[in-house]
C-alpha cells in the first residue's frame, strides 16, 4: 500500500469515527448517516484509495471534470451530483448519477424528469434551500420550498427525498448550527403537511469543517472532501 493510500485510509477512518461520536452525542444510529466522499478535487489514485477504504458513495460537481473518474470506477460506487447543475448539462449527468443534491428551480426539475424518463429511470433528488440568505449561494428561499416540493412530486422522473443546504463558511462550526437546525425544522414542517407516502426523510448538510454539528442537528448525508483528501 502506498503512502498516499495509507493517508487517505487514515482520514476515512477518522471521519467515520467522528460520525460515530456525533451520533452518540445526539442519540442517533451511525448507520443512518451517509458519508458522501467528495472527490471533485481528488486524484484518481486518491479516489481509488477512498474506495478501497470503504467509501461507497462519491460526490462530484462539474462536467466534464468527473468523466474520467466515472469511466475509471464506474459502477463500483454510487455517484451523487452535489454541485450547481446547469440545465443544458443534464444530458451528461443523467446516465451516471443516482442522486442529485442541488435541485433549485422548476426548469431543472422539468429537464431532469424528461431525461430520466427517456432513460427509464427515477432520480432521487434533494431540494436545495438557501437557508443563510447569502447572495453567493444557490437555492430556494425557505418560504418557497413547500410549493416547490409539491410541484416536484408531479414530475414522474423524480423522487424528492429531502432538503439540502450549505452553511456559511466559518472557522467555528457552531456558527453553522442555526442554519442546519433551520433546515431540519423546515423539513419537519413539510412532513407535517405532506401525506405519508411523500415523507421527506433526507437532510443533506454538513461538509468537512462542520459535518459533526450537522449530524447533531439531523443530517442524513454529509459531504466531505478536504477532510478525506486534504485541501
Amino acid at each position: 500500500m502506498s503512502v498516499e493510500a495509507r493517508i487517505v485510509g487514515a482520514h476515512v477512518l477518522d471521519v467515520r469515527e467522528r460520525i460515530v461520536s456525533s451520533c452518540s452525542r445526539s442519540g442517533r444510529n451511525p448507520d443512518d448517516v451517509v458519508l458522501v466522499a467528495v472527490t471533485k478535487y481528488a486524484t484518481l489514485a486518491q479516489t481509488q484509495s477512498a474506495i478501497e477504504a470503504g467509501c461507497g458513495v462519491l460526490g462530484e460537481a462539474r462536467w466534464p471534470d468527473y468523466a474520467e473518474k466515472i469511466e475509471r470506477f464506474g459502477k463500483q460506487v454510487i455517484w451523487h451530483f452535489i454541485g450547481h447543475l446547469q440545465t443544458n448539462k443534464v444530458k451528461y449527468a443523467i446516465d451516471d448519477f443516482q442522486v442529485i443534491h442541488s435541485l433549485d428551480r422548476l426548469s431543472l426539475a422539468k429537464e431532469l424528469s424528461r431525461q430520466a424518463e427517456l432513460k427509464g429511470k427515477t432520480l432521487d433528488v434533494f431540494i436545495q434551500v438557501n437557508v443563510s440568505g447569502e447572495d453567493s449561494k444557490f437555492g430556494l428561499v425557505p418560504a418557497d420550498v413547500a410549493g416547490f416540493v409539491q410541484s416536484v412530486f408531479d414530475f414522474p422522473g423524480l423522487r424528492p427525498i429531502g432538503l439540502m443546504t450549505m452553511a456559511p463558511l466559518t472557522d467555528d462550526p457552531e456558527m453553522a448550527r442555526p442554519h442546519f437546525r433551520a433546515l431540519r425544522e423546515l423539513r419537519d414542517q413539510l412532513n407535517n403537511m405532506l401525506p405519508q407516502e411523500r415523507f421527506l426523510p433526507g437532510l443533506s448538510m454538513g461538509m468537512s469543517n462542520d459535518f459533526e454539528v450537522a449530524i447533531e442537528e439531523g443530517a442524513t448525508h454529509v459531504r466531505v472532501g478536504s477532510g478525506l483528501f486534504g485541501e
